[in-house]
């Protein structure tokens, strides 16, 4: 019996189904059946022709791919085994030299993307979308912001590495751990550091958006391009803790939107760590400024003003935040951020007293996130606190067990049932799955 090739159309409508799956399943904590829905959507990906939809659709998994690199701080090893999933066909080498940008050393086709072995848990090294200038715009956008937070992720894991080393502790790899994508970048440095991809996304944003009939902006990646901006700006030592006004006011920007559309929180990729990250840096803006302000008898209405404006940011997001961290599986959520202590600026009784007790904070396992809760601490204390917040957030994955047992109340197990309904379902699901890429 002879088949009809299957139309494009239908393909990637599949591959995009097996995608949201895998969202779903992602945003319920679920990292394994999230990366074996991610494989079987890679597996129809890679019948796929070059299209805008096909790199829209490669854009999009790069980018939540760039929230499992920064989770499992990018060890292979820390995600669970899916072998019953075979890897997607094909090999690294390209032979055809039209479809291979020897300069980034990558293939640009979509098989040539998907097949590449060190894509096959997320996709890292170059941006295969981004270096691409026939890929749709906004894509090329997303795809450079994916790959600035993963060598964002890389920076901060070497820091944390070269800090336990100063202590002693012998973590087994020897010299650098240079990733696919420090490797990459180290390789095209004025191309694809983490501020010029940065930059490169803000343009490509604005060249889409100039030749859009539409009104709409679109919040997510402008939101996204502010945080990176902020995390990536260098202070002066005259700004309030290194912080320079552009970088304030980029804080303060990503915050308020969040305020007035908080549904942005469930945004994919790591949206909701980079709201928290910038809430971290909030605190310490606040702690810097409240000291000096308490110091100062002399100081000026505007000085007070930032210090309230600033203040009242804090107390909205941080409301919405912790909002949406007890809606989070343990396992997904970021910071828990202590509350500012209840002192005055004119008080005497909070001077040397932190105006925000970032001690108390229950950090997130992402040793990229940490960095931005211990900024400013010496090495032993950074290695303190981190040592207490892991005990602490490890109390709070079993609380959360508990609540999936259905221990705690009726409700906590009738949600628990259905869960093991989604999960048998989707396990007889990958198992014909597997039989079928397989063979």
């Amino acid at each position: 019996m002879r088949y009809e090739p299957i139309h494009h159309s239908c393909v990637f409508d599949v591959a995009r189904a097996y995608f949201l799956h895998a969202l779903f399943r992602s945003y319920r904590g679920d990292v394994e059946r999230y990366l074996k829905y991610r494989r079987v959507c890679l597996t129809h990906v890679s019948q796929l022709e070059a299209s805008p939809s096909t790199y829209k659709l490669i854009a999009a998994i790069s980018f939540h791919d760039s929230w499992t690199y920064i989770v499992h701080n990018a060890e292979d090893d820390t995600l669970p085994e899916i072998n019953d999933i075979p890897p997607v066909g094909g090999s690294t080498e390209e032979s055809n030299s039209s479809h291979f940008d020897k300069k980034y050393e990558l293939g640009c086709k979509p098989s040539d993307i998907v097949c590449n072995r060190m894509n096959q848990s997320w996709i890292q090294g170059a941006p295969p979308v981004f270096t691409n200038n026939e890929a749709p715009t906004l894509s090329r956008a997303l795809d450079a912001l994916s790959c600035a937070i993963r060598s964002c992720c890389d920076q901060a894991n070497e820091r944390f590495r070269m800090m336990a080393k100063s202590f002693g502790a012998d973590d087994g790899n020897d010299g650098n751990m240079c990733t696919p994508t420090t490797g990459a970048v180290m390789r095209n440095q004025n191309e694809l550091c983490s501020r010029n991809l940065v930059m490169s996304a803000f343009t490509l944003l604005q060249q889409f958006e100039s030749s859009s009939s539409s009104q709409h902006l679109n919040r997510t990646l402008h939101t996204v391009i502010s945080a990176m901006d902020a995390f990536l700006e260098g202070g002066d030592e005259d700004e309030d803790a290194g912080f320079t006004d552009s970088q304030i006011q980029s804080l303060l920007s990503v915050c308020n939107t969040i305020i007035e559309h908080p549904r942005l929180l469930y945004s994919g990729g790591p949206v909701y760590h980079m709201i928290s990250n910038a809430t971290s840096l909030l605190c310490h803006l606040l702690n810097a400024m409240h000291s000096r302000l308490s110091l100062d008898s002399q100081a000026g209405e505007l000085e007070i003003a930032l210090f309230e404006e600033v203040l009242d940011t804090f107390t909205c997001i941080r409301k919405v935040l912790m909002n949406h961290r007890k809606k989070l599986p343990a396992k997904l959520a970021c910071h828990w951020i202590p509350r500012p202590k209840n002192t005055h600026l004119s008080s005497n009784s909070g001077k040397g007293v932190p105006f925000i007790d970032l001690g108390e904070t229950l950090m997130c396992s992402s040793r990229g996130c940490q960095g931005f809760v211990l900024m400013g601490c010496s090495p032993c204390v950074a290695a303190e606190r981190a040592q207490v917040s892991e005990q602490r957030r490890l109390n709070e994955l079993k609380k959360d067990d508990t609540l999936a047992d259905g221990k705690s109340n009726e409700f906590g197990k009738e949600l628990h049932d259905l869960g093991l309904e989604f999960d048998m379902d989707d396990d007889a699901l990958l198992n014909v799955l597997s039989r079928i890429i397989s063979t």
